[in-house]
This record gives structure tokens, sequence and C-alpha cells, in this order.
């Protein structure tokens, strides 16, 4: 971070400002933000988060070397990559069908996007996430924290209430059932109060608060090392308008997902977004497609789309290295998300099963 300016890939005549408005190191240039830097030397906020951007990337490279030694890529062998895949932790979602097509739940280290049209329950999967991270170890969950930054304002205190209520819920159902020690303990310190007061919330109204805040983000997850999930609910919001220059949103975009990635290897960290959808016109039929563009489509590991059929929700696992293709149904309760129920099935007097949308048909005299 004591790095000097002048040895950073910036333009000449950005560098003679920084040294003219008195920069000397890294460490003196990102603590100013981009707002102040824009203030200090003159320039834009785009301009200065680019700069921000290249000078905290190169940041990260130079520790990486450091940590790494002389080499400055990392080198392991397949058999090391395969044991540090398994070890990485789920979040699961209490949507038993959503949790096996995912191989488990969200996994930690990956960046999952969720696309889908709005009121479909994009923001409701993500409060709940929020919740099931903190979940104790010894109930299946990974007691973590969890990140959530809020770009469209669909943060609801009062929701996450209910679904932390219901989690508690169903963690003391489980406790009662097998009266084992470490689940007592555990609930002694997991509570309604508990979860809210380990969920971080930000507020982001623009993209450049959005990009500042992620490029923020390292720092205050190394202070709240027990942050497992961060979510941006929702990507596309910021950026979907006052962009005249196109290429400017693409390299933006493209330097927030390497940040993005970033953080969840180094963190071991989840990162959940949310995109909206926007339509295709081809030549003979229009379809929803997710915003941001064919390139962005490259930033997540794994990419959801919830949908519907009728007045059913779907959720349409369309890309992920390491699972097939599958869509299952899901519904939102006011416990949370959920699965979808099967029909009761009821039976008649003789013991044999009845399906309660068919008619019975009356037998006829004789």
């Amino acid at each position: 971070m004591q790095r000097d300016l002048g040895s950073f890939p910036l333009p000449p005549a950005l560098r003679a400002r920084l040294v003219a408005a008195g920069f000397q190191t890294a460490q003196e240039l990102l603590e100013t933000g981009p707002c102040g830097l824009s203030k200090e030397i003159g320039i834009s906020k785009e301009e200065a988060l680019e700069a921000l951007q290249v000078v905290r990337q190169e940041c990260h490279n130079d520790a990486a070397r450091t940590a790494g030694g002389s080499g400055a890529t990392r080198k392991c062998t397949a058999l090391e990559l395969l044991e540090e895949e398994q070890a990485q932790g789920f979040i699961i979602t209490f949507c038993s069908a959503l949790d096996n097509i995912l191989g488990g739940g969200v996994q930690l280290t990956k960046i999952t996007e969720i696309c889908g049209a709005p009121g479909v329950g994009k923001t409701q999967l993500c409060m709940q996430l929020a919740v099931d991270v903190q979940i104790p170890e010894c109930f299946g969950g990974i007691a973590g924290e969890a990140v959530f930054i809020d770009t469209e304002g669909s943060f609801m205190v009062d929701r996450v209430v209910d679904i932390a209520t219901a989690c508690v819920q169903h963690c003391q159902l489980i406790a009662e059932a097998h009266q084992e020690e470490d689940h007592l303990k555990a609930l002694e310190t997991f509570s309604l109060e508990s979860i809210l007061s380990h969920i971080y919330y930000f507020r982001c109204r623009d993209y450049i608060e959005l990009l500042a805040q992620v490029y923020l983000l390292p720092d205050f997850l190394s202070e709240h090392s027990k942050v497992r999930l961060v979510v941006v609910d929702g990507i596309a919001f910021p950026f979907r308008h006052d962009f005249e220059d196109l290429s400017l949103r693409t390299r933006l975009l493209n330097g927030l997902a390497q940040q993005l990635i970033i953080i969840a290897n180094d963190h071991r960290a989840a990162v959940v977004l949310t995109n909206q959808m926007t339509t295709r016109i081809g030549q003979r039929q229009s379809t929803l497609v997710p915003a941001l563009g064919e390139s962005w489509g490259h930033a997540a590991t794994v990419r959801l789309i919830f949908h519907w059929d009728n007045s059913q929700r779907l959720a349409t696992l369309y890309k992920s290295p390491s699972q097939k293709e599958s869509t299952i149904p899901y519904h939102i309760t006011s416990q949370g998300f959920r699965d979808v129920q099967p029909p009761a099935v009821t039976q008649n007097a003789d013991g044999t099963e009845m399906n309660p949308r068919k008619r019975l048909r009356r037998e006829e005299e004789t």
C-alpha cells in the first residue's frame, strides 16, 4: 500500500494531476475514495473510479506475489483443487429441490446470479440466504454472517424478521427432537436479535456508490471475518440508465466482476447477485434474456433463471460447471423460500388411496 504512484500504469496526465495534488502513495489515494478524488484533482467520478480500480488491482497483485514468494501464480495439483472444492460449504435455501439441483445449496467461493422478472422471488431468496448463512454448524449450517448491498430499495426488514423467526423455530424443533447438548447450547445465541445484528446492510443509490462500496468491501470483510455471504440486489439497476458511453459501462462492469471474484476467493464467501430481464428482439420473435448483455453472462459461475408457468414459480439452473440443467417449482410462503408441497392424499373407507382431484364415480344400480 506504500507503493509510489509513479509506478502504477496510469495515464501520464492523470499521474501528473495526482502528484500536483500531493498524492504520493497508493494508500493515500485509496483512502480518498472516488468522490473525494474527483473533487480533489478535477476529474469526473467515472475517471476517478477507473483510476482507483487500477490501483487497487495492482495492490492486490502485489499482495498475491508477496504471499506466494517468488512465483506470481499459485501452483497446485488437480487433486488439491478437488479436495478444496469438496471442503467448501454450502448455504441451504430451505427449498430442498433447489438445493439438490445446485449440488447442495449456494456454494462458497462462487458467484451465483439469480435472474428473473419483478415479483418472481429473487429478493426473497436473497433474504432467505442472509438468514440461512447464520445457521449453527451443529444444525448443518456454516455459522457465518451476511453483507446485503441493496441498489433497488427492495430489502424489507419486516420480511427478514418473518424468515428469521421461522428459521429459529425450525432449529428449536430439531433440538427438541434430538435433545443433544450442542443443539441446546447453540440455540442460546441463535436468536432473532442475533440474526438481524449479523446482516450488514448497505444502500447504494447509483453505480458510483455501488462500485465504491464493492471496492471498499475487502477492508470491511477483513474486520468481519465471519462473513460468508455477499448479496448485491440488484446488479443491473444502476447500470441501465444515465450511460451514454457503453464502452465505459462494459469496462466498469468487467472491473466489478473481477473484484467480486477476488472477494469470493479471498474471503471464502458466496457472492449472490440478482439481475433483471430484458427483451431481445429477433427476426421472427422476441425473447426474455438476462440484462447487461452476453459478456456479463461470463461473470457468474452459476446462473439461475426464475420464471412463471401460469401461477407457478419455477427455477431453472441455466449455467453450472458441475450440475446439469434442471427446472424445479418453488413457493414463497409466510415463512420464506420453500418447496412446493404435493397435494394431500386421502383414503377411502376401504383403505385405498383417493386422488382429491378426481370425482368419485357412483356405482350404477342394477
